[in-house]
């Protein structure tokens, strides 16, 4: 990790890159960041608390910049370019003066958490809201000071000009760092597509080049001025109990300041580092616990998650039975299975809290500040005016890692050492065995084929654990909360719609159900990238191709066939002009086809896959992914294009390689090793073709490849190999070799 020689200079330039020390204005009394040297990296606290008001969401200084505060975080989706971009186009003013804070509950409005690809619906459209309620009122204020009506007035890069007696002012001196008495409304006009002039240009990201420097971005690069350095020992396995730590010899290692024992929450703060590292490996080492074995076993689970889950109940569908099949019917039924997966971040979750003048401040790469700071007041019985939580970009993650629990072992810590900031860092082990991994599924599907090859009825049974257990609030979703003296309970809230997230199929079938039997796994789980959805499209999708080759139709035309929706259509129809379609086997080569709408009503996704098979080595490789997304109207096309591309490559990688394997003994995919992911060498072509429709609302696009890239990569291995393969991961193992030609 970076050390910065100059810990002033490169900790102004860190907070720069994220958003803070950009208000040197002020806008009211009191609004701005201190810039003490030894204090920058605490901004003002001037959070609006009407978020009604224009200044909750877009603020104008003296200087003519522009300030955007979204609540939600930028986890590498590109997200503050977006939102940067929505907001000077309302107000026709030039991006590069335009800065943005994300995600602070001292500045940011609680928009919850950065999650379902949400972010450009939600906090993109109160921005640009807000815009449009902003140009109207500096409009009327213009129209008064250049002595014209508003209809008689333009804008170009923040310079109103009256086109009657051709006066111009610029905003900067419209605003003359006041407050905007106004407050959205929602009714304000927004600009007509044919007007934009950002919206729809593909505006490079400013990180993109400091990320590829590795330059300092991340929470994982943040230091502050005497900064100590903390390590947490996790037990050895789930509900294991700390019997002994022989503290005392802890404390005499070089460096430490404190051993701190809270029941089965052990932890150990030094001077430095590398100093806490060398303790938290004594602490290992002389630590006895007495622990209980994981169960079911592993090779277990799949049987015991259908055996053992609820009666089962109908979610989503007609919720009716569907009429009894004809004579000349052909019924077709398959399971399909997908394992426990994790988010593997790259960088390890990390985070720094401060417990000064009775205020405690954690630094976290959380994606919901709001949600993490009331669970960790639920945590160290603070009130909530008492902590604020300030969100930095980490590095690598989707979904519910770490983050929020390594801001509760922040905020434990923070309080032994008044005044000074406590850095907290995961160690790989800590990542990979404690972080909520995405459920492990199973799914039954079977479906009737009437004599026209058109499916009549369709039912998906679905086995699966909880997809969502984030911290709202409740300690007791905390490891750290769990293991204390006085442990908080874990509360799961029951089961979130994650669970059964796109079971239901979007074509046009007579009767279509789906039943969920909630399943409590012996793994800890919860929200991993598109949720249920990654499972139950590989399964949907995969059966669409069964079902197509069942009735001997081409399985692009046969999901044509079953769709009325247009855009589903589209997406489809311009994929196979882009890549080319046919039935034609081709020696050693397979492809595959998938399709779904996120969620059934965020972006439309079409995927191709190309795979190429080695018969002497019985392995195969994923050569190339080919995208068509539709998100409605595209805010940047290029954040679209990265985010699918980006999308697909995870996917792969979770589809062909990625299983948390575990025994009685507790994680076993503890390091990169026994937990593989895709390297370089991995990574297929990749193309993705944007379906621009700016006049209708953007839709999420950031999960969208999750669920047809795996079922796409199914379909090429079958196409390939005549093998299907309906267990995740499509290992080549798995293949039946003896049927290749």
């Amino acid at each position: 990790m970076k050390q910065f020689n100059d810990i002033k200079s490169g900790r102004r330039e860190f907070l720069r890159g994220s958003g803070y020390l950009l208000m040197g204005f002020t806008l009211m009394p009191g609004l701005g960041f201190t810039t003490e040297p030894d204090e920058c990296y605490l901004p003002e606290q001037t959070l609006i608390a009407d978020r009604e008001a224009i200044d909750s969401w877009i603020r104008f200084d003296a200087d003519g910049i522009l300030t955007v505060l979204t609540g939600k975080m930028e986890l590498g989706q590109g997200i503050r370019t977006a939102l940067m971009q929505m907001a000077a186009e309302e107000l026709d003013i030039d991006i590069k003066k335009v800065r943005i804070i994300i995600a602070d509950t001292g500045q940011t409005q609680d928009e919850r958490y950065t999650a379902g690809s949400g972010s450009i619906e939600g906090s993109g459209n109160a921005i640009r809201n807000a815009a449009a309620e902003a140009r109207k009122y500096l409009m009327a204020l213009a129209a008064k000071e250049l002595g014209s009506n508003v209809a008689e007035l333009s804008v170009k890069n923040g310079i109103v000009k009256s086109n009657k007696n051709q006066k111009t002012i610029a905003y900067k001196d419209l605003v003359k760092g006041k407050r905007f008495e106004a407050e959205v409304s929602e009714k304000s006009e927004l600009k007509k597509p044919a007007d934009y002039k950002l919206v729809g240009k593909s505006i490079k990201r400013t990180d993109i080049n400091d990320i590829a420097a590795a330059k300092s971005r991340f929470i994982q690069d943040l230091r502050l001025p005497d900064m100590v350095h903390a390590r947490v020992m996790r037990p050895p396995v789930y509900k294991a109990s700390l019997v002994s730590l022989p503290t005392e010899q802890v404390q005499k290692s070089p460096g430490v300041l404190k051993v701190v024992v809270n029941g089965n929450f052990a932890a150990v703060i030094a001077s430095q580092e590398y100093e806490s590292m060398k303790a938290l490996e004594k602490m290992k080492q002389t630590a006895k616990w007495e622990s209980k074995p994981i169960m079911p076993l592993q090779a277990q689970l799949y049987a015991d998650m259908v055996q053992n889950g609820n009666a089962g109940e109908m979610v989503e569908g007609d919720k009716k039975t569907s009429k009894k099949p004809s004579e000349s019917a052909v019924m077709l039924e398959a399971e399909y299975k997908r394992p426990y997966q994790m988010h593997g971040s790259i960088g390890t979750s990390c985070a720094i809290g401060l417990w000064k003048d009775g205020q405690l401040t954690i630094w976290s790469h959380t994606q919901g500040v709001y949600p993490l700071r009331s669970t960790i007041s639920d945590l160290v019985n603070l009130p909530l005016e008492k902590i604020r939580v300030i969100g930095v970009p980490g590095a690598g993650c989707y979904g519910h890692n770490g983050a929020d629990d390594v801001g509760g072992d922040a905020a434990l810590l923070a309080l032994q050492m008044p005044g000074k900031p406590v850095r907290v860092q995961w160690m790989r082990e800590d990542e990979h065995k404690w972080e909520p991994y995405g459920s492990a599924m199973v799914l039954k599907i079977k479906a009737e084929l009437n004599p026209e090859g058109k499916v009549t009825s369709w039912q998906t049974d679905i086995w699966s654990d909880t997809h969502s257990s984030r911290p709202g609030g409740k300690a007791g979703h905390l490891i750290a909360g769990q293991h204390l003296e006085k442990p908080f309970t874990f509360e799961g809230g029951g089961f979130s719609g994650g669970s059964h997230r796109n079971s239901l199929p979007l074509y046009d079938f007579e009767t279509k159900n789906v039943a969920l039997h909630n399943y409590k796994g012996p793994l800890r789980t919860s929200a991993l990238r598109s949720l249920g959805a990654y499972g139950n499209i590989f399964a949907l999708e995969s059966f669409m191709d069964e079902l197509a080759l069942k009735a001997g139709k081409d399985p692009v035309q046969f999901r044509l066939d079953h769709l009325t929706d247009d855009r589903a259509k589209e997406v489809i129809t311009t994929l196979v002009k882009k890549t080319g379609w046919d039935l034609k086997k081709e020696p050693g080569i397979g492809k595959g086809f998938a399709f779904a709408q996120y969620k059934n009503n965020a972006s439309y996704f079409a995927v191709k896959a190309e795979v190429k098979l080695d018969r002497a080595a019985q392995t195969y490789r994923l050569v190339k992914l080919t995208g068509v997304i539709d998100s409605g109207q595209a805010i940047n096309p290029d954040g679209i294009i990265n985010q699918t591309s980006g999308g697909m490559i995870q996917a792969a990688s979770w589809t062909m390689l990625e299983q948390v394997n575990y025994s009685s003994d507790g994680i076993e995919s503890n390091s990169w090793e026994t937990y593989p992911i895709f390297r370089f060498e991995d990574v297929p072509d990749t193309e993705v073709f944007v379906i621009d429709r700016p006049e209708l609302e953007p839709l999420g696009a950031g999960e969208a490849a999750q669920g047809p890239v795996s079922a796409a990569i199914a379909n090429a291995i079958f196409d390939a190999t005549g093998s299907r393969l309906r267990e995740i991961p499509l290992t080549p193992d798995k293949i039946d070799w003896s049927k290749v030609s």
